[in-house]
């Protein structure tokens, strides 16, 4: 039975890593257009909760894109230069939606694990009650 509870637990923390990764996608393709923005992502991490011998995922801090922005020529922007440049962000459109739908799919195969170790966990307790 602890087994099925470790299921649980690891499942449920996936969900939650996965869920924060969807935030910072969202949040880079909102900003996609916005001058001077950096990407955002963050790192998965596998741990230990040392309080219930538990292994979790969890997410490392955020980290900003270090590629150089980009320079788009537009005289008439607001933030434009004296030469007619601003700085663009290091938003790629494209990179964006593959990660949102390798979040997205990930999430929903945790809430499948989980949803199937909860029936297993279920069954076997109504095998005990008889």
């Amino acid at each position: 039975m602890s087994d099925l509870f470790a299921n649980l637990s690891l499942s449920a923390s996936g969900m939650e890593a996965q869920a924060r990764r969807l935030r910072h996608v969202s949040e880079n393709i909102a900003n996609v257009d916005t001058s001077g923005y950096r990407r955002k992502t963050v790192d998965f991490r596998a741990e230990m909760d040392r309080a219930t011998g538990l292994a979790h995922v969890t997410t490392g801090p955020v980290q900003l894109d270090r590629r150089e922005l980009p320079r788009i020529y537009d005289p008439g922007h607001a933030l434009a230069d004296a030469e007619g440049y601003y700085d663009g962000s290091t938003v790629d459109l494209m990179i964006e939606l593959a990660d949102a739908r390798e979040a997205s799919r990930s999430y929903e195969a945790n809430l499948r694990a989980f949803d199937q170790t909860r029936q297993m966990a279920q069954g076997l307790l109504d095998l005990l009650r008889r």
